[in-house]
């Protein structure tokens, strides 16, 4: 979470130099500047307020669209609603490209861009640089939006977009304390064209997240290194952006290597990885048979649109040490809640008190299920071979 959170304030900060965000830099300095008479700490309480307001309005639609999680996590167990969250996302990412227009309407956007005085007008200008800049950055923020109402929770709703409006407003903050340096700033051109199609090629790549479930997994891990070839070698040497600047052009570079590393490294792994472990349907005879062999018995409750369950069989489950220890001594049941093809699985989610996955229920050997040994979230081998060994435990 901490990389992903890094990743999104580094994208807010992107948005920044996309064609409708960057003309308001110097409409926001030159706002601050009219208070250059000020003193340092009232042009700081004005940036304060500013940079509140642009993460409050992203902040609450992240809470409201990580509120809908339990029916968008409902949603996400049907192929057509997830090819169609896809569709929107290629849709959205073809905006970026250049192909048409994301446009609001005039009046919208003139009441949005008005000045007020005191701290209520720098607050409103925070909250409604959003709808100034939609033009640009609403492709991005509607697939970070979807992305986050797949998570479910109200609390990683909030974080990620305080996250994303601090990196969009933290360069403004700095610009409007520190007003008067716009002459620093780089000029304008070509090069903005560039980050826009970058963030594209991200919508890409969420879209490709969502689409997985819908093939085998070994068709999901290629379409996703696709993506991140394809992405590589437009960025970095097909994209036609260029400026007078050498350090774009090696940036160009850079983040097209990237794109080509990510592909090569997705491939790879998914080819060296190794077996995993060995999981059975849930049965009652099953769970009686584990119960005459006095093994422990591990269930994970699983659905492919879920992404710490992935990480958990992609990962922890293809470990050696884990796949060895399962195979030893528990018998590994999984319940796959990716379709909702099975009815009786609505009684094993309330007989185990499941509210939403990854949940992993370890039962001790006489079937009673050890409850502080429950994960809910993804966890790594080497911690989840210390829940392994706590359930093998024989209560005296």
């Amino acid at each position: 979470m901490i990389w992903t959170l890094l990743g999104i304030f580094a994208g807010g900060m992107a948005l920044n130099l996309t064609p409708c965000v960057y003309p308001l830099i110097p409409i926001t300095v030159s706002y601050f500047g009219g208070r250059s008479g000020r003193s340092r700490g009232n042009l700081f309480a004005h940036g304060v307020c500013y940079i509140g307001g642009l993460s409050l309005t992203n902040s609450v639609l992240g809470v409201t669209a990580a509120l809908t999680g339990g029916l968008m996590g409902a949603l996400l167990q049907s192929p057509v609603v997830l090819v169609l969250i896809a569709s929107v996302m290629i849709l959205l990412a073809t905006s970026l490209f250049g192909f048409w227009e994301l446009k609001l309407p005039g009046g919208l956007t003139q009441a949005a861009s008005k000045s007020y005085a005191g701290y209520f007008g720098t607050l409103f200008m925070g909250l409604t640089l959003g709808v100034v800049a939609a033009p640009c950055i609403g492709p991005f923020v509607l697939g970070l939006l979807t992305w986050v109402a797949s998570m479910g929770s109200p609390w990683l709703g909030f974080v990620i977009f305080f996250t994303l409006s601090l990196g969009l407003g933290l360069p403004l903050f700095f610009l409007a304390v520190f007003s008067g340096r716009i002459e620093k700033l780089p000029r304008s051109g070509e090069w903005m064209m560039w980050i826009r199609k970058l963030m594209g090629w991200v919508l890409l790549g969420m879209a490709a997240y969502f689409i997985r479930p819908v093939f085998p997994k070994s068709v999901g891990v290629f379409i996703l290194a696709a993506v991140a070839f394809a992405a590589g070698l437009h960025l970095g040497w097909f994209e036609r952006s260029r400026t007078h600047s050498k350090g774009f052009n090696w940036i160009k570079v850079i983040v097209g290597t990237i794109g080509l590393v990510v592909a090569v490294f997705l491939m790879g792994t998914w080819f060296m990885k190794g077996p995993g472990v060995e999981w059975q349907p849930y049965s009652q005879e099953l769970l009686a048979e584990a119960k005459k062999m006095n093994k422990p018995v591990i269930i994970d409750f699983y659905a492919d649109w879920c992404a710490p369950c992935r990480e958990l069989d992609e990962i922890t489950f293809h470990d050696r040490d884990v796949v060895a220890q399962a195979e030893k001594d528990f018998v590994m049941i999984k319940v796959d809640l990716t379709r909702k093809e099975n009815a009786d699985y609505k009684q094993l989610l309330t007989h185990y008190n499941v509210k939403g996955v990854p949940t992993v229920v370890f039962l001790n050997r006489n079937g009673v299920e050890k409850y502080n040994l429950r994960l809910v979230d993804f966890l790594p081998p080497v911690q989840f071979l210390t829940r392994m060994t706590a359930a093998r435990k024989v209560i005296k």
